[in-house]
């Protein structure tokens, strides 16, 4: 009878690590260049002749959707939609190096380029700075570009050039802030054919309506797998209860 129990209490606690991470995924659903967590489910057998049928359920993410989110317009400047597997490099709040989809960019009051998390862009040569007042741009290979508004007729100069990397090939993971990071502090080397679309963003590729359906799939398997538990206990008070009759 505790084999039973047993199965049934890790079936729930992985149920309950399921929906967790549906519920951060609906509510990333309208975060600009949000990746799906994806989780996997795998069998933890213990060791020992007697316990060799008790097998525990180890659940935990293990990466993230990587299919291409719906581009927006904007047409906003500073706006970019990266195209293909490109990733766009910041800095973490750390100092590391870490990766993203998320291209809506701002600048700070200082100067920096950051994206939509407040992280600054990192160039070829670290986080990226643009002059105050400038009219900035950015081209389709990943150049950042500066001209004075005062002199319209002024071809605008390269400040900086985004370091823009592809996953493809690597070993890379997302971490609990939503960001990319190469494991051991491992850096992507940059991608001189990754482009972006200027003035789009690129949503999040969580759907609405299947997160909804998954979150119902894994709510009745969670009472599937305590109704388990219930009727385990009225078995062996069953059982118990012949026993005691005999």
């Amino acid at each position: 009878m505790d084999r039973l129990i047993y199965t049934a209490a890790s079936g729930m606690s992985s149920s309950m690590a399921r929906q967790r991470v549906i519920a951060s995924n609906m509510a990333n659903s309208q975060t600009i260049g949000f990746r799906a967590e994806v989780l996997e489910s795998s069998p933890k057998t213990l060791d020992g002749a007697s316990l060799e049928v008790r097998a525990m359920i180890d659940t935990q993410v293990r990466g993230a959707d990587m299919r291409e989110g719906s581009i927006t317009q904007t047409g906003r400047d500073l706006d970019i939609a990266l195209n293909g597997d490109a990733m766009l490099a910041v800095q973490a709040e750390d100092g590391s190096e870490v990766y993203t989809r998320r291209g809506d960019l701002t600048i700070s009051a200082t100067g920096l380029l950051e994206n939509g998390d407040g992280l600054p862009v990192i160039g070829q040569s670290g986080p990226i700075s643009v002059p105050l007042g400038a009219k900035i741009t950015i081209s389709p290979d990943g150049a950042v570009l500066a001209s004075d508004p005062q002199a319209a007729s002024q071809p605008a100069s390269e400040v900086a050039r985004l370091k823009l990397a592809s996953w493809r090939g690597s070993d890379l993971r997302k971490d609990i802030s939503g960001q990319f990071r190469v494991p051991n502090d491992g850096v992507l080397p940059a991608d001189e054919n990754a482009r972006i679309t200027p003035g789009a963003l690129e949503q999040s590729n969580v759907s609405p309506t299947q997160i909804l359906v998954e979150m119902v799939e894994a709510q009745r398997l969670f009472d599937i797998r305590s109704k388990l538990i219930s009727t385990a206990r009225e078995l062996d008070e069953r059982g118990a209860s012949l026993m005691r009759i005999s």
